[in-house]
């Protein structure tokens, strides 16, 4: 186990909840997880993450935090600062990789700085959006540093300026849209798992993610293989390039009409959900390694200075 004492059974303290805008989604994620760290053979204790979170963790005194949290404050650095200062090992990625993936402007300059292809976007202020269009449709508009597709609105040609609800945030990311199939990798390591194309009625919105039924998953993709290897290695490089540890997902459009030059990378995700519907998992399993397997694989990873 990297950065641990080689105990055979080291006690788990799951972090979940939180409270960014996906907290409700960690806490189905961080359950589920504790569960397959018990059929793994742990002790495990689920935290439900609020500001005495330094407090929780040295009563708890754990040999090891499985990371369940999604969105700010679990997935941007910020936990992860915590537990290094307290020395705790901890899976998935480290301060630095975590707080670029999470600010998809950075991330996107780290892409283009390893050659891996994006579409243009910028930041603005949110008032700007509402007072006129900043890119010509049509375009995307998101918080620049929320997952699960928090706050997204789609703007198509021939629409007027959008309205942007209370919750977004003053500094918004404006991006061009792209069209074509929704397509995903998991990173394992040093191996890219598969190819899921994600099949949805319309966006792949926080609902399609999240609600049975709301989308599909098909994996291995029925893409050309030159799409395929094309995934598989721009997830790794992407990984890599952020300089990610332990798991992460990169998330794809491909526009089939254009080979390959229609393939880009959307963002990546250094905290893949663990719920029910979500794909990690599914491609874990789809390469023959079974949840629990899979969790255990996230905490023999764990260590400090990520």
């Amino acid at each position: 186990m990297a950065g641990m004492s080689g105990k055979t059974s080291p006690r788990v303290a799951v972090l979940m909840g939180g409270f960014s805008a996906e907290r409700e989604v960690s806490l189905v994620s961080g359950a589920a997880s504790a569960r397959a760290l018990r059929a793994a053979g742990y002790t495990v204790s689920e935290v439900d993450c609020g500001p005495d979170l330094p407090a929780q963790l040295t009563a708890l005194c754990p040999d090891v935090c499985f990371n369940a949290l999604h969105g700010r404050w679990g997935e941007d650095g910020c936990v992860q600062g915590i537990l290094e200062w307290l020395k705790i090992p901890y899976t998935h990625s480290g301060v630095m990789a975590s707080a670029i993936a999470m600010d998809k402007q950075r991330s996107k300059d780290v892409y283009r700085a390893a050659g891996l292809p994006v579409v243009d976007s910028v930041i603005v202020a949110r008032d700007a959006v509402e007072a006129g269009h900043v890119l010509p449709p049509p375009y995307v508009v998101k918080p620049n540093n929320e997952g699960s597709s928090v706050g997204v609105y789609i703007v198509r040609e021939g629409t007027n300026a959008p309205r942007l609800a209370a919750t977004m945030p003053a500094q918004v990311m404006v991006e061009a849209y792209v069209a074509g199939r929704e397509l995903t990798v998991t990173v394992m390591g040093d191996r890219a798992l598969a190819v899921t194309d994600i099949i949805t009625d319309g966006w792949y919105d926080f609902d399609a993610k999240y609600k049975p039924g709301g989308s599909r998953h098909v994996v291995p993709a029925d893409i050309p293989a030159d799409i395929t290897a094309a995934c598989l290695d721009y997830a790794l490089r992407a990984h890599r390039a952020l300089g990610c540890r332990g798991l992460s997902r990169t998330d794809f459009r491909w526009d089939e009409s254009r080979g390959l030059a229609g393939l880009i990378l959307l963002e990546t995700n250094t905290q893949p959900g663990f719920t029910p519907t979500s794909l990690a998992p599914e491609q874990a399993a789809f390469v023959g390694i079974a949840f629990p397997e899979l969790c255990d694989w996230i905490v023999k990873d764990a260590s400090c200075n990520r």
